[in-house]
């Protein structure tokens, strides 16, 4: 398959900037995948199309305040996305080490101090052949923790622009974020479950239906481009996951009574994929997955996919292409363009049954 096939052109006004005003009141497109029938509603009357007995899973990740602004000596901006805590940080230092990308206004070097905050100072280690830097904290005071939630910024992607504003920070830090986020590890939201309410999962419960939890801590491998034209060739960073026993086993014993389980986003899609047998028993896992989903793949796990508008060749579209069919997915976006839906991250969202 060429990169190509998974291209759209989508107007720069549709990229939605933010959130909807209530989160349930997004649009919601029902995609059909046998007859091909597409539906327009919107994300508060989900609960119409679960039965009794059916399994909503959702991906409770939390998302770090991952990006960070800081200083060089020389006066200098730095700003670091964290990606990965590696642990405590070299022998004879305080604080943390961890992975990040950085981006700099003058050339960076190992070595370099980054001061961040009065009370967070940072050393740039190597850069590694990932394209990753080291970065070990050091802590004049406090909680490491604490402080990266006071002064740190939401991860949002770069198509989301901000200018700074800390009332639009402390939004998105609420926005930018599950309701029933409970795991801190990701770096990146699982966008289809940001259109959730309690009132909403009340109401999903009120149908019948049960709701299950894993874990899938969104990293570098759900948002890194595809560079390769024989999109086969790429390669997915590995990502943290864990299926618990109850999850497991609730949705097996689901699937065995016909009731279908619907994944809220890619993320849980691929989580649950990484761990089905051939038979389609949903196993217990905690560990890492590069499961990179295409056209051709057979879903064993998931009958129904609740999902975003995606970028155009990205491995989530490639993702829900396989869901649904190339063909049938892309006439799906032309249709959303047609009808001026909001796109990616805070946009409208899609089930596809």
């Amino acid at each position: 398959m060429n990169l190509r096939d998974f291209d759209y052109h989508l107007p720069q006004r549709l990229i939605a900037q933010q959130p909807a005003r209530q989160r349930d009141q997004s649009r919601l497109m029902i995609l059909n995948r046998q007859t091909g029938a597409i539906v327009h509603r919107l994300f508060f009357d989900l609960p119409d199309y679960l039965d009794p007995g059916d399994i909503l899973v959702v991906n409770e990740t939390k998302v770090l305040p991952a990006r960070l602004m800081g200083k060089k000596e020389s006066g200098g901006k730095v700003e670091v996305l964290l990606v990965r805590r590696k642990g405590p940080a070299a022998a004879g230092q305080s604080g943390e080490e961890w992975e990040c990308l950085v981006q700099s206004s003058g050339k960076l070097r190992g070595k370099t101090p980054v001061l961040f905050s009065e009370c967070l100072r940072g050393e740039l280690g190597e850069r590694m052949p990932s394209g990753l830097w080291r970065l070990s904290f050091k802590k004049d005071e406090g909680n490491l923790d604490q402080t990266l939630w006071r002064i740190g910024y939401p991860p949002l992607p770069p198509y989301i622009r901000r200018n700074g504003d800390q009332r639009v920070k402390a939004m998105d830090l609420e926005r930018y974020q599950t309701v029933y986020a409970k795991r801190e590890g990701a770096i990146a939201a699982p966008t289809a479950g940001l259109h959730f309410t309690e009132v909403l999962l009340d109401r999903v419960r009120g149908q019948g239906a049960q709701i299950l939890a894993l874990t899938l801590h969104v990293g570098m491998g759900t948002f890194l481009p595809v560079k390769h034209e024989e999109v086969e060739k790429h390669r997915l960073e590995p990502e943290f996951f864990e299926v618990s026993p109850e999850t497991a086993g609730a949705a097996n014993k689901a699937r065995a009574l016909n009731k279908k389980v619907m994944a809220v986003g890619t993320t849980v899609t691929r989580a649950l994929e990484s761990c089905v047998d051939e038979e389609g028993t949903i196993q217990t896992q905690r560990g890492e997955t590069g499961l990179f989903i295409l056209p051709g793949h057979r879903f064993r796990a998931v009958d129904a996919l609740i999902t975003n508008f995606h970028l155009p060749r990205s491995t989530l579209m490639m993702l829900v292409s396989a869901f649904a069919g190339r063909e049938l997915i892309l006439a799906a976006y032309r249709e959303a363009i047609r009808k001026n839906y909001r796109f990616y991250s805070y946009g409208d969202a899609m089930l596809i049954l």
